[in-house]
């Protein structure tokens, strides 16, 4: 299995990640991916770019040294309705958006305010992906929430099987339920530095071990992704 685009890296607009845009791209050439997707962190994390940094993206190019480039944002979940820090008319701007829950914003609850919480972002139609949900501290009813998402994509975050520890046997547990209820989901690096974008081997690994339906992969191409965001934008 090979993925060929990566839909969630950071750039040093965000203090805590330490690579430039180009750095990046020029990392996604090295590995020979088609497509990169810029996703900094939204406004309620410390250190994230303001959203003049966001409304300004798509002076960027489309395609850079061969690489296609979306602009998008990693929203954060803020409050149990699964509200998020991004205000609604910058969220129609973004080529995609994954939500995702980040301690400094939204303290753990218990696993049925989660579920609420997930149950709401999946109301909102301008999320696309459903961000690293496996963390220990996080746990939710995973089929219902999944069986919700319909045409959302769930995300296999390798980033999570390093840094947040305990997520690995929920990742697996959440790729079963997307694999039994044919479910879509991306695999992305959620790379903090250049040498990390397009790194997914444990993700990989885990999904060809429980035999995961490469079909049910959104990302496995630029195109399929591509015309997967083009299908998911004419229902919205």
């Amino acid at each position: 299995m090979r993925i060929l685009a990566d839909l969630h890296t950071h750039t040093n607009c965000s203090h805590h990640a330490h690579s430039t845009i180009y750095e990046n791209i020029m990392f996604a050439k090295k590995r020979g991916l088609e497509l990169i997707a810029m996703t900094d962190h939204a406004p309620a994390i410390p250190d994230s770019p303001h959203m003049w940094h966001f409304v300004t993206m798509h002076e960027l190019p489309d395609e850079i040294e061969g690489v296609k480039l979306l602009c998008g944002i990693e929203a954060n979940i803020i409050d149990p309705d699964g509200n998020l820090d991004v205000p609604l008319a910058d969220q129609k701007k973004m080529d995609l958006m994954i939500a995702s829950i980040h301690t400094p914003c939204y303290p753990p609850r218990t696993v049925e305010e989660h579920t609420k919480t997930w149950l709401g972002v999946v109301e909102n139609p301008y999320v696309t992906i459903l961000g690293h949900s496996g963390h220990p501290s996080f746990v939710y009813d995973y089929e219902k929430v999944i069986l919700a998402a319909k045409e959302k994509c769930i995300e296999i975050n390798n980033h999570s099987f390093a840094v947040r520890k305990g997520s690995k046997e929920n990742c697996r547990r959440i790729a079963e339920i997307c694999r039994d209820a044919g479910a879509k989901i991306v695999v992305s690096s959620d790379a903090h530095s250049c040498f990390d974008v397009g790194v997914m081997d444990e993700s990989i690994a885990m999904l060809e071990e429980i035999g995961f339906p490469e079909e049910n992969i959104m990302n496995l191409t630029a195109e399929k992704f591509l015309r997967y965001l083009e299908e998911w934008r004419r229902e919205r």
